[in-house]
């Protein structure tokens, strides 16, 4: 049986591609020996119907907000992007949210990413 601060002998990477949809959830399951740090990276684009256009990001970690932004829409195309570290204890999971608003926009896609840190 591994030792409790043993680590695996690859990094874990976690994703979903989320497309067009308005909210995306990343769940990433506890691990029962080990904390862990994983870097996150939410990526949201958009393109522009009409001039005015906006779109928002509110991304949510485990139920509590962490950051959010609305901008205007840069024709043709613009995106929102986030990017943050998180340490997740042990027998604990981390699930990731994303939400998103446009208001004369197009949702193009959106994704969250995590890769953990094995430093």
């Amino acid at each position: 049986m591994p030792a409790a601060n043993d680590k695996p002998t690859r990094p874990e990477r976690w994703s979903v591609d989320a497309r067009t949809a308005d909210v995306a959830t990343l769940v990433i399951p506890a691990d029962a020996r080990r904390q862990r740090r994983f870097e996150i990276t939410l990526r949201f684009a958009v393109s522009a119907r009409t001039p005015g256009a906006r779109h928002g990001l509110r991304v949510e970690v485990n139920g509590a907000m962490e950051w959010q932004r609305s901008a205007d829409t840069h024709a043709p195309s613009d995106s929102l992007d986030y990017h943050f570290r998180r340490e997740v204890p042990v027998g604990r999971p981390l699930k990731v949210v994303a939400k998103t608003e446009v208001r004369e926009a197009t949702r193009v896609s959106l994704r969250i990413e995590a890769e953990e840190d094995s430093a």
